[in-house]
């Protein structure tokens, strides 16, 4: 697949993001409405589209995409922390900076931004195998990561964030398609969270853009240039090349091997940020990281989709 294709799938995900960056900085889209639009966005529209592209999805009856994602999913993110650890233990002093950075780099952007470019570039089934993998990722963010930034390991009660309405609606979509139930579903119904389910991508893109803003500090942006390249090379450089490997030597469903493709390509996930946040890590490292990998994957993304197309041979 051509560079400039690819590119023509990522940039409305990029605008879309930039028109929540310029509407919370012009006051429009408000501090305020954040609560109600993201409890609207968690506890409808993403179980709606979790419901929609799961039922009847064929490549989710086969037990191998039952299994492998989540243990995929769970691993990427291991791996990912280990090396960005490692890569800190090295170039970074501070062991607060350390933690956070490899809690940081370590976690890709797996939902928001890989949801609308597996909508784009595959069909629904890539699309269910998507949501079967991060269920992996969430167990591993909510136990390593949480480890990681706060230095004290994950805690008796990490399992509880599990406990969510994307997470519960993946998990009985599941169950509901193997028991068939794409067939006797009510059309009404189907229509219903299909259209629901739509919704879900542009309104979590708009407040990625307003969360951006809201942190966008030059301050923090200009300094921190070793941490920054360092972020950039081992997320949007080493990590790509150890899961596209993944994905060519090991013998998956095509449906994983996309979905893997994609995720190979991500910058750095947002809410490390929130756990840095919450567990008193380097915010400045964190949002250092997540900044410059979103800024530079869009250069980025387009060439590592294009050149993984080329090397898995899927589309």
């Amino acid at each position: 697949m051509e560079v400039g294709r690819i590119l023509h799938i990522v940039l409305p995900v990029f605008l879309i993001i930039g028109a929540g960056f310029v509407f919370r900085w012009a006051g429009v889209l408000t501090r305020q409405a954040d609560a109600s639009l993201l409890g609207i966005l968690v506890k409808l529209f993403v179980p709606c589209l979790a419901l929609d592209v799961i039922i009847g999805n064929e490549a989710l009856t086969r037990a191998e995409n039952l299994i492998l994602p989540p243990i995929l999913g769970f691993l990427s993110i291991g791996v990912g922390i280990g090396l960005a650890y490692g890569a800190a233990r090295l170039f970074l002093r501070d062991r607060v900076v350390q933690r956070t950075f490899a809690g940081t780099v370590g976690i890709q952007n797996y939902g928001y931004i890989p949801l609308p470019l597996c909508l784009a570039l595959f069909d629904r089934e890539v699309v269910g195998v998507l949501f079967a993998f991060n269920l992996g990722v969430d167990v591993a963010m909510w136990s390593l990561g949480v480890a990681t930034i706060s230095g004290r390991g994950a805690g008796a009660g990490w399992w509880r964030p599990l406990i969510n309405p994307p997470i519960v609606a993946v998990v009985v979509a599941l169950v509901l398609n193997l028991a068939g139930a794409g067939v006797w579903i009510p059309e009404a119904v189907d229509t219903a969270w299909h259209m629901l389910g739509l919704c879900a991508v542009p309104l979590a893109l708009l407040l990625t853009g307003a969360l951006f803003s809201d942190d966008a500090r030059p301050g923090v942006l200009r300094g921190g240039w070793g941490s920054t390249a360092l972020a950039l090379t081992v997320r949007l450089g080493i990590l790509p090349m150890i899961i596209l490997s993944a994905a060519v030597f090991l013998p998956l469903d095509g449906a994983l091997r996309s979905v893997l493709l994609v995720q190979a390509a991500m910058p750095c996930a947002m809410f490390p940020i929130v756990l840095s946040r919450i567990h008193h890590g380097d915010m400045p490292t964190a949002l250092r990281a997540v900044f410059g990998t979103s800024l530079v994957g869009l250069v980025t993304i387009p060439l590592w989709l294009s050149f993984g197309v080329g090397v898995v041979g899927k589309l």
